[in-house]
């Protein structure tokens, strides 16, 4: 099966980028939008000097709890930056949500409490919120997480995004937001 056919039964809808859109990534930036594929896994995922995003990461029913996502992810953090992704919220009649956030908790992510995403789907036209993970090595801010997600949507998920779709997505001003005294807090609960 094709690495896209994977990631498009796997993932919902209005999560998925078109074919064209991440083929014309991976041939546009391939310095920054890269794909780890094989037998059993899909990793997508963008590299910028600062920090790691992950597009998507796909292991397949059949390789689950035999480690291979805790590699894919240990490979990421050797890179030593930040790395970011977005999750659905749990969804308790959908399993899956569910395993997901429980395994990048257990692989040492945190919720980025104080920054919101919002997004219509060109899809389905819904407004899907999703929910910001990160694991730092160094303890990196949510600003600097925000920071990175505002350039992630602006480099990845809108890039020629009229083209791919007749339309464009909002502006990021108005899918991320950072609420700066959820932040204040958990920088003093650290202390």
């Amino acid at each position: 099966m094709h690495w896209y056919e994977k990631l498009n039964q796997y993932f919902p809808v209005e999560e998925m980028k078109s074919k064209e859109h991440m083929e014309t990534l991976l041939k546009d930036r391939p310095d920054i939008y890269h794909k780890d594929e094989g037998p059993n896994h899909v990793l997508m995922y963008a590299e910028l000097a600062s920090f790691v995003f992950i597009d998507y990461l796909f292991v397949s029913k059949n390789a689950r709890g035999q480690g291979l996502g805790h590699k894919l992810i240990e490979k990421m953090k050797r890179k030593g930056k930040p790395i970011l992704l977005e999750v659905e919220p749990v969804n308790y009649e959908d399993s899956d949500t569910e395993k997901r956030l429980y395994f990048y908790k257990r692989e040492g992510f945190e919720h980025a409490m104080s920054i919101g995403y919002r997004r219509r789907s060109l899809a389905t036209k819904e407004v899907n919120t999703m929910e910001i993970l990160y694991w730092a090595p160094n303890k990196a801010s949510e600003e600097l997480i925000y920071e990175a997600m505002k350039k992630t949507y602006d480099m990845i998920h809108t890039y020629r995004d009229q083209h791919f779709y007749g339309k464009s997505y909002e502006p990021v001003e108005k899918v991320l937001t950072f609420n700066r005294e959820s932040a204040n807090e958990d920088v003093l609960e650290n202390l």
